[in-house]
């Protein structure tokens, strides 16, 4: 079964930045479309951010211009890169391969004001 590693979350003060990582234990180029999702307290999760295998990408529009997703296939790893972070950026950061309803655990964002 695939598995799909977050890491790099924490605690930022707002106007930081961080940098998310997702291992996965498989070709991430065989798994397609990759994405960054969120879940903040009490909202449904909401996508982040999405590259496809030819390195097109598309984002939400609450993080555009702010945040860039990118993938090195060689590692199997997806990136998130995080500017200009803020309060309402605050959640649970999670990666999915859009092909598959597999799920990581999860890395937690808190940006402070």
């Amino acid at each position: 079964q695939v598995q799909l590693v977050e890491s790099g979350g924490g605690l930022v003060q707002a106007g930081g930045s961080l940098t998310l990582s997702c291992a996965a234990s498989t070709s991430i180029y065989r798994l397609g479309t990759m994405g960054w999702y969120r879940q903040a307290p009490g909202k449904q999760r909401e996508m982040v951010a999405t590259i496809n295998n030819g390195g097109f990408t598309n984002y939400a529009s609450s993080v555009k211009g702010r945040f860039t997703i990118s993938k090195d296939n060689g590692k199997n790893t997806v990136y998130l890169q995080m500017n200009s972070l803020k309060p309402e950026d605050t959640a649970v950061y999670y990666c999915k391969a859009l092909s598959l309803s597999v799920w990581g655990q999860g890395t937690q964002v808190t940006v402070s004001s």
